[in-house]
């Protein structure tokens, strides 16, 4: 990949070879290969093209539809947001995850509850990892607790609008570039759409709540963390918790312990924040 920088280098840098790339990545580079530079990271860039949000990583990293994946981890302290770079095309075919299409409400509510059971295999809980075991929430995340009982009490419901009103108050409630309220709701979000794709929730509704949370979210959060949760409201999530769920349907504890463990490990606290919502939407 040949970056071309805004007045910051007079020399390109090359970082390899696509070795893997997202659905999503993969359709919007399919009709612009430029991208401008959002905000360089430690290991990963994030970036814009065709007004979408992607982002470049290393061999190593979770997919993700809009993730690019290369077979070197790009140097981010080489560029800065306004860059504008050319992105190759990837070879192979884009990522996308599977999606069981069998009867799954109770298959992935027992799924749930034996994950619960078996959560102190995954390590200490960070985030709203505490919440998920029964523990107090820690600093920033204190008093949440609450917020998170309402959104999950609405799921169990089926209340959709009482859904959304919970997690309008969970948005942006943490550190980091996805605060962990974020990624709580998002991983409740997700389950939801699970069984809405179903027909095991009441779709309009759920489609509903997730419209006014993510218009809420635009005002309430970073930009790279509404439009990842926007994903996350739809189904489209980091593929350990695609494995995850597709794992509970299929009654496989041991792949499901896989898939949680992979995802668990996902930045500070996000992971067990998204395990922690995604049991939060299917009690």
């Amino acid at each position: 990949m040949t970056i071309t920088l805004a007045g910051r280098y007079n020399r390109p840098m090359h970082l390899g070879t696509v070795v893997g790339i997202g659905w999503r990545a993969a359709d919007v580079l399919a009709g612009e290969r430029l991208a401008h530079v959002v905000a360089p990271l430690r290991a990963s860039i994030y970036v814009r093209a065709r007004g979408e949000l992607l982002w470049l990583g290393g061999p190593g990293e979770l997919m993700h539809c809009r993730a690019v994946l290369f077979a070197v981890a790009p140097d981010a302290s080489a560029v800065a947001a306004g860059d504008t770079m050319s992105v190759p095309p990837c070879t192979g075919p884009p990522w996308r995850p599977e999606s069981p299409t069998t009867d799954a409400r109770e298959a992935l509510r027992r799924g749930a509850e034996r994950l619960v059971g078996r959560v102190a295999a995954l390590g200490e809980p960070r985030g709203f990892g505490a919440w998920l075991v029964g523990s107090a929430l820690g600093f920033p995340l204190t008093g949440a607790g609450k917020a998170a009982d309402a959104l999950a009490a609405a799921c169990a419901r089926d209340d959709a609008s009482a859904a959304a009103h919970a997690a309008r108050g969970l948005l942006g409630l943490g550190d980091g570039l996805t605060p962990s309220g974020d990624d709580f709701v998002g991983g409740a979000f997700f389950a939801r759409a699970m069984l809405t794709q179903r027909g095991e929730a009441d779709g309009a509704a759920w489609r509903q709540a997730a419209s006014a949370v993510r218009t809420a979210a635009s005002g309430a959060t970073n930009a790279i963390s509404a439009a990842l949760l926007g994903d996350l409201l739809v189904g489209h999530g980091w593929s350990p918790l695609h494995d995850l769920v597709g794992a509970f349907i299929c009654d496989d504890e041991a792949s499901a312990m896989d898939a949680a463990s992979r995802l668990a490990r996902l930045g500070h606290s996000s992971g067990w924040d998204l395990l922690a919502g995604l049991v939060a939407g299917l009690r």
